[in-house]
């Protein structure tokens, strides 16, 4: 969805490119994608609210264009740009005036990027909640849900449960997300999570096990990839990718350890290493032969006695 943090070395045209392929491969066997739309096509630096919201504009349309569903990401301009939450309830109020399909909204907070600090325009995290109420409610027949990812399960419980009807909460709270996926007598959170990315046979097992109504093989499924999702999620949080991508590797999905802007390097050989062993406690490497023989030429060549 966020295509490698957006603003971390990946520039719009690739981007906009990776969701047109992603898109059409996605329709090829009767699926559908959510995108990212923001507004990291303008330079760096200052831009004003009627620049920013051009951006998203513009976003918006080749997300549509390419069949998937928007998301409406947070943006490093407009909170630098805004002034307050009616700054952002005007933006967003044109973007979401202007959908022809409900879309998804994101509240990502400055764990995963520290320019997004005191986005909705405070950094009262209680006000914040109320500036996305009110912008929900005013909009709830075009808003599908919003993904909030502040990993903060308390918050998001509480913001779920006032939601207005028909408005959805994914969670990406990658530290929490069986018990939020779970839910509650109230309700539950969707799944739009980071971390499926690194776990995807064992979350797609316990969500089979939820729909048959067996809990306690959904909760011993999961159990083992929480330490798993706390280390590939410790801080610096927006790091968490190159674990994803070692991973991606070890398990034989690619067939290297390289990233855009050198990122393979954003995380210590240590940091990976418990990363491995924790991969391998959760059952997620499937070809342990081949895992061994790439941790083994990474760490050599990281200078790791082994």
């Amino acid at each position: 969805m966020d295509t490698a943090q957006r603003g971390m070395g990946l520039d719009y045209p690739a981007t906009r490119e990776l969701i047109r392929r992603s898109a059409a491969e996605a329709r090829s066997v009767g699926g559908r994608i959510v995108a990212g739309a923001a507004t990291d096509q303008l330079p760096p630096g200052p831009a004003t609210l009627a620049e920013v919201t051009a951006a998203y504009r513009e976003q918006l349309d080749d997300v549509r264009d390419a069949g998937a569903v928007p998301v409406l990401m947070c943006s490093r301009h407009l909170a630098a740009a805004a002034r307050g939450p009616e700054d952002y309830l005007r933006v967003y109020d044109k973007l979401l005036h202007a959908a022809d399909e409900p879309v998804v909204l994101h509240w990502l907070g400055p764990m995963f990027d520290p320019a997004l600090s005191g986005y909705w325009g405070t950094n009262d995290l209680d006000l914040a909640a109320d500036t996305v109420v009110e912008l929900l409610k005013a909009h709830a027949c075009r808003v599908d849900g919003i993904k909030v990812s502040l990993l903060d399960a308390g918050r998001e419980v509480a913001l779920r449960r006032r939601l207005p009807a028909g408005v959805r909460l994914y969670t990406g709270d990658d530290f929490h997300y069986p018990e939020l996926i779970r839910g509650d007598g109230a309700g539950h959170s969707d799944a739009l999570l980071g971390v499926f990315a690194a776990i995807a046979p064992a979350a797609s097992a316990a969500l089979a096990a939820l729909d048959d109504g067996d809990l306690n093989r959904y909760d011993e499924i999961f159990a083992p990839t929480v330490p798993l999702a706390r280390h590939l999620f410790a801080v610096p949080t927006w790091y968490y990718k190159t674990g994803i991508v070692f991973l991606a590797w070890l398990a034989g999905h690619q067939e290297h350890f390289t990233m855009v802007g050198g990122l393979q390097s954003g995380r210590t050989p240590e940091h990976l290493g418990t990363l491995l062993t924790l991969a391998d406690a959760a059952g997620l490497l499937p070809d342990a032969e081949l895992a061994a023989a790439r941790a083994r030429a990474f760490f050599t060549v990281a200078g790791v006695t082994q």
